[in-house]
């Protein structure tokens, strides 16, 4: 029997005229049928609102949600996933394209899996430019676009927490029963996807599927050039957030496994904050490593 579980494909936009319709073309347009699609405009301050409007024209049953102020991602996330009626969610950035199989082959991993406390399946993404035209692979891949290492699956989370190339965010399908236990997106911070999997990760399996599932366009102002910014108030809060889910991740811990592995997050957020010229984080960092060692040496 085929699997007819809605999918919610959240769209988020926020200044995104330029990307939007070819990205909501992409979600109305996957080879699997059942997707329910929810629109949420961040208060761009473009045309966005606009273009998403006209496209809405020939889609009169897509909700759309206009903020009436800027909430961010989190926050605005949150509010359309309340509104969501699948079992299924994929959080899908305005500027970025699903291949038209994505949710086929996500759907199709759920079934299969070998894992009993599957959360979350994630793929492969295709880097692009703001043209559209090919940059890279977010994991390296051979002739035949498979990947060259081995992905993590089944319980992830030492290599959630140590590394930072553990899941590529963007190609991910979470189920919605996962995003009700954890209560969404954490609103306090500025960016949202290595906390959930942090937090995701230490109670739920992942799975991998060795394929291209999405583009995702590398533009100036996406979130993630601001992570290595100078002097840049956006940054600040950015990498401060970073510090905040260390500090939650430390918590979850259980093992002194995993209390060294998170040592080489840290080490690697240090360097950050020393090159952004954020030393007030950086002094946090190191006071935060030398709690981290004492509690290795005491905990048996």
């Amino acid at each position: 029997m085929p699997d007819k579980s809605l999918v919610t494909i959240i769209c988020l936009c926020y200044n995104h005229e330029r990307f939007i319709v070819e990205s909501l073309m992409s979600a109305v347009n996957q080879d699997y049928p059942y997707v329910e699609l929810i629109i949420i405009d961040d208060f761009s301050t473009d045309n966005s609102r606009k273009v998403i409007k006209n496209w809405l024209i020939n889609y009169p049953e897509i909700l759309f949600i206009e903020n009436e102020t800027n909430l961010g991602s989190t926050k605005s996330f949150n509010k359309a996933l309340r509104h969501a009626k699948g079992n299924f969610i994929i959080d899908l950035a305005c500027d970025d394209i699903l291949a038209v199989n994505c949710v086929s082959l996500q759907i199709k991993a759920f079934q299969k899996t070998q894992y009993k406390n599957l959360g979350v399946v994630y793929g492969n993404t295709e880097l692009i430019t703001e043209n559209g035209e090919f940059n890279s692979y977010y994991f390296p891949v051979g002739s035949s676009k498979k990947t060259i290492e081995t992905r993590a699956a089944g319980d992830i989370y030492l290599s959630v927490i140590s590394g930072g190339n553990s899941i590529c965010s963007v190609s991910s399908m979470v189920k919605k029963s996962v995003f009700d236990d954890l209560q969404g997106y954490d609103e306090n911070l500025a960016y949202e996807d290595l906390d959930l999997w942090i937090r995701a990760s230490r109670k739920y399996d992942f799975d991998f599927i060795d394929a291209i599932l999405i583009q995702k366009r590398i533009v100036s102002t996406s979130q993630g050039t601001y992570f290595f910014l100078k002097n840049d108030e956006r940054s600040r809060k950015i990498n401060h957030s970073t510090y905040l889910i260390i500090q939650k991740a430390i918590a979850l811990n259980r093992t002194k496994e995993e209390h060294k592995a998170i040592l080489k997050r840290i080490h690697f957020e240090m360097i950050l904050a020393f090159k952004t010229s954020n030393f007030k984080l950086l002094f946090r960092y190191i006071l935060l490593e030398i709690k981290q060692r004492i509690r290795i040496i005491i905990e048996r």
